[in-house]
């Protein structure tokens, strides 16, 4: 599959049956957001007593916290010098582009009036963590467009932007790395707001660093699960060896996170809610051995690492300790009225995650994803 400079043109990858139930899957999705947007928030089921749903506890902050990878991956890459991870750079800060891109879709749906959310610009609130993650939110997704914008210059061969954005590489990734690391902490430090209303298992002063460090650690595992679907579904290499090197790291992150809140857990006296209600402990439990121990453990292995299969899981598990992470801390132990998402909330936030993964197939298809090994070396050796 040759690639290069002017080559906007049709990849011919297959197009199975899930593909298509995606496509439908993403424009009932859309369809309902739409609605939504016709008809206000009267289509869900949150209220005065509960206006966090699944939006904001899976789309935003889940979201967001697997986004990580691409400044996570950029930095490794770039500013650490270690061109062997190169291959991966170009999906995993797509896959960063798009979950931005979808956070803000997200934040127009689930806003009261998602007409006034230019007033962000213009009116500031200094004291108001929501306008730091907001400010950095759409100058990381500008940081991200313009890191992702070498893949379309080459497609157009449009050479002079394209030597400037390479010469500016790594300025942008320095610039990515503070902004990310601000909005990704921040969305924890929201949070802190909050100390009556979180049950204490899951509230911590703390919580900017958690959100921080497990950021990094399940960005990373999100970089795995994308580079190993995507090698199947475009018959491309699984670069074992380059992910196997890449979560080498991963058990020191997490190992980290776990000793710090262990260590919280018991200097604040909070491990008596371990004895006191049992839901809140099993979810704790889950959390913490399910999406953190057990993951660990996994990518400790070298063996672990260098299975296929071994591999992915153990991804899979951080992954899914960070979805529960933010779950259990912004909606299912947050203090107020019943709440069980409507079908219209279900339906939109499959249907954006939907269009995300039609985004990414979008660009695969259309741009030079993925570069041969002699016009590769020469890219690493252009940065």
């Amino acid at each position: 599959m040759a690639t290069g400079l002017g080559e906007i043109r049709l990849r011919r990858y297959p197009v199975g049956v899930g593909m298509i139930l995606i496509w439908l899957t993403g424009a009932v999705g859309l369809g309902v957001a739409v609605y939504r947007w016709i008809v206000g928030l009267h289509i869900t089921n949150m209220s005065d007593g509960r206006p966090w749903g699944i939006w904001i506890s899976f789309d935003m902050m889940s979201g967001i916290g697997l986004a990580a990878g691409a400044f996570s991956v950029a930095a490794i890459v770039y500013v650490f010098n270690l061109k062997k991870l190169y291959p991966i750079v170009r999906p995993t800060i797509l896959t960063g582009f798009i979950s931005y891109i979808l956070a803000a879709l997200t934040l127009l749906v689930d806003l009261g009036l998602p007409d006034r959310i230019w007033h962000l610009i213009i009116y500031w609130n200094i004291h108001s963590p929501l306008f730091e993650i907001g400010w950095c939110v759409m100058a990381y997704t500008t940081v991200l467009a313009l890191e992702f914008s070498p893949i379309l210059f080459e497609a157009l061969g449009w050479k002079v932007p394209l030597q400037f954005i390479r010469r500016v590489t790594i300025p942008l990734v320095i610039l990515g790395i503070m902004l990310s690391t601000l909005h990704q902490s921040t969305l924890g430090t929201m949070l802190t707001a909050l100390p009556y209303r979180i049950h204490p298992l899951w509230y911590s002063p703390l919580l900017p660093l958690y959100f921080f460090i497990t950021a990094i650690a399940a960005g990373l595992a999100m970089t795995v699960f994308e580079s190993y679907h995507s090698a199947r579904t475009y018959q491309q290499k699984f670069e074992l060896g380059i992910v196997s090197t890449l979560t080498k790291w991963i058990p020191y992150v997490l190992g980290v996170y776990f000793v710090i809140r262990i260590i919280e857990l018991f200097v604040t006296g909070k491990y008596v809610y371990l004895v006191q209600d049992p839901w809140p402990t099993f979810f704790f439990l889950i959390e913490m051995m399910g999406g953190i121990l057990i993951p660990i453990l996994l990518f400790a292995d070298r063996r672990v690492r260098n299975s296929q299969s071994g591999i992915v899981w153990a991804a899979f598990l951080t992954m899914g300790g960070l979805i529960l992470n933010r779950f259990n801390t912004s909606l299912v132990f947050l203090n107020g009225d019943f709440y069980f998402p409507s079908a219209a909330e279900i339906a939109v936030s499959i249907g954006l995650t939907c269009l995300g993964i039609i985004m990414f197939d979008a660009a695969i298809r259309f741009l030079p994803m993925y570069k041969e090994p002699k016009k590769e070396q020469t890219a690493i050796k252009q940065i």
